[in-house]
């Protein structure tokens, strides 16, 4: 685990961003080259790639406020920070360095409650790109909306955009998550297996299992886990490598491939939540991510069923001789 791969000046290149950036790379150069093959404009591809990166943070930060159960807590940091509880030993607490421009805000222990809080306000914290918590499916939905707009400014074709979003956005999921697990988020749940990882000290997988009495202390690597970060990972692949080498090749209509990285992607993460274990929050006996990941599916499901049966059919060729 290493949260903070290297500095820029006061700028910590935490791991989940640097993997989001390099999967958004990964994903850009595929749309461009797919729009070259294509005989389309390429540069609208890297702008529509620019554009759903800074709507999927937005979106992103917007779901893991309202979803993720930490409403809350964003409120309080604005307006009674003292209120927060975050969840630190002592010495972490009162010695982390909070200078420069993207440290953390000012803390103080309370002896009493054995607690670490906030000494300052900071109404704009959820909006910190560069400190972890975002939740995929507000980036997605949020960034469609964008690209959609944008693609109709540019007259771009939409559905056959859809159609390269459906391998690439995949492929910028397998890195993505390569930074999850560096940053330690996104952990699963306690298991035997051989194939388990434990994580260091002080970790989120180590202070949750504290805070359930699993572990002795949060100072204390964690009981090994499923490595849910790297399972969708490779799944993710999975899905760019079908939608882009097989789906792709043998679509009916335009937006096909799109469907089907919804709904082999939904059935990925839905499976997958039941192994995490971090918050991410929970309706019904489903988390946030499940309960989105049906919806979606249902609307790929029709979305399928409206384009194929409003695909033009093409009269046969005449037989010549």
């Amino acid at each position: 685990m290493k949260d903070v791969l290297f500095r820029i000046a006061d700028f910590p290149a935490s791991a989940y961003f640097v993997f989001l950036l390099v999967g958004f790379l990964f994903a850009t150069a595929a749309g461009t080259a797919w729009a070259r093959r294509i005989g389309q404009d390429p540069d609208v591809i890297v702008d529509l790639g620019l554009a759903s990166l800074l709507f999927g943070i937005i979106g992103g930060k917007l779901l893991h406020v309202l979803a993720d159960g930490y409403l809350n807590d964003y409120v309080n940091l604005c307006v009674a920070p003292t209120q927060v509880d975050f969840k630190l030993d002592r010495n972490i607490c009162i010695n982390q360095d909070t200078s420069g421009w993207f440290a953390p805000p000012p803390r103080a222990w309370d002896a009493a409650r054995g607690i670490c809080h906030p000494t300052e306000s900071d109404c704009f914290a959820w909006l910190k790109f560069w400190n972890p918590g975002y939740a995929y499916y507000g980036g997605l939905i949020v960034a469609s909306i964008a690209a959609w707009f944008l693609l109709k400014r540019d007259k771009f074709p939409f559905w056959k955009a859809a159609d390269m979003a459906g391998f690439a956005i995949p492929i910028g999921l397998g890195f993505g998550r390569m930074g999850c697990l560096l940053a330690g988020c996104c952990f699963g749940s306690p298991t035997e297996g051989s194939w388990a990882l434990s994580f260091p000290g002080r970790s989120p997988a180590s202070l949750a299992q504290a805070k359930l009495g699993l572990i002795a202390s949060s100072r204390m690597p964690s009981l090994p886990v499923h490595a849910t970060q790297i399972y969708e990972s490779v799944g993710s692949l999975l899905v760019a490598a079908v939608c882009l080498f097989y789906v792709h090749g043998r679509k009916r209509y335009d937006g096909q491939v799109f469907f089907t990285f919804l709904g082999l992607y939904a059935l990925l993460r839905f499976s997958l939540e039941f192994l995490r274990a971090d918050d991410r929050g929970a309706a019904a006996g489903l988390s946030t991510s499940q309960l989105i990941g049906l919806g979606l599916s249902a609307l790929a499901i029709a979305l399928h069923v409206w384009r194929k049966r409003s695909v033009v059919k093409l009269p046969p060729a005449p037989v010549e001789g």
